[in-house]
């Protein structure tokens, strides 16, 4: 097992309110709250990585607390995830700070393993995942965001759109087209800028954040990994899950 003090924090943000799926995370997932089943599955797949939770309020934190995980608590009004990292950092201090979504029961050890590897990679001041599309219907649809990547695994773009758009092919996905997984990699230096940034241009068009560290000359690393995660959103999505 690797040296925990060498590895990054693994920081899941996590807020009550949610509009299409109200109080999803205290959802029931398979006999527990989804954020719990969250915490479960990170502390089975990366015992050796350290797990921090930054909840809105009381509510999230008691059945963390309860099982053995730890809390900071962040003001519900922070506006989005990276913002309750940075700010949860500010009493933790890490150097590289794992981002997790709270509604991603199913991630796996590859996918955390190759965020520290993107997030280590030499020019990189943030990282995140993608993975090749499969189905046509997914990489036309808005809700699945798309990353361009140049060819040393850095983005280029993200968007909504179906993007690259392959002019001589007859393709319904270019060869080229990755969709963006909501995983990133940090560094403690970066989080600290970060927030300080006006909001971009096209940041506010895609309404994407991660748009603003380009518009802002940030270099972000994009580990391709085979699967994505199993993100919830809505009670459908999270029917479909199987919990052992």
């Amino acid at each position: 097992m690797a040296d925990s003090s060498s590895l990054p924090t693994i920081i899941v943000p996590a807020r009550l309110a949610s509009s299409r799926f109200p109080r999803k995370l205290l959802a029931d997932a398979g006999g527990v709250p989804l954020i719990l089943r969250t915490a479960m599955r990170l502390a089975e797949q990366v015992p050796e990585y350290e797990l921090i939770f930054a909840v809105d309020g009381k509510e999230l934190a008691k059945p963390l607390q309860q099982n053995g995980f730890y809390c900071i608590f962040s003001d519900p009004e922070l506006p989005s995830g990276t913002d309750r990292i940075a700010f949860a950092n500010q009493t933790l201090q890490r150097e590289e700070v794992l981002n997790v979504q709270a509604d991603e029961p199913m991630v796996t050890r590859d996918h955390i393993t190759a965020l520290t590897r993107g997030l280590r990679k030499k020019g990189a001041d943030l990282a995140t995942l993608a993975t090749p599309f499969y189905k046509s219907k997914d990489f036309k649809d808005p809700n699945q965001v798309k990353v361009v990547i140049d060819r040393d695994g850095f983005a280029l773009f993200f968007s909504r759109s179906p993007v690259p758009y392959d002019r001589d092919s007859q393709r319904d996905i270019p060869q080229a087209a990755f969709k963006h997984l909501g995983l990133y990699g940090y560094r403690r230096t970066f989080l600290n800028e970060f927030i300080k940034l006006p909001h971009g241009v096209l940041e506010n068009l895609e309404k994407l954040e991660q748009l603003r560290a380009l518009e802002n000359g940030k270099r972000i690393s994009v580990e391709v990994v085979d699967q994505g995660t199993i993100g919830v959103d809505t009670e459908e999505d999270l029917a479909l899950l199987s919990f052992q």
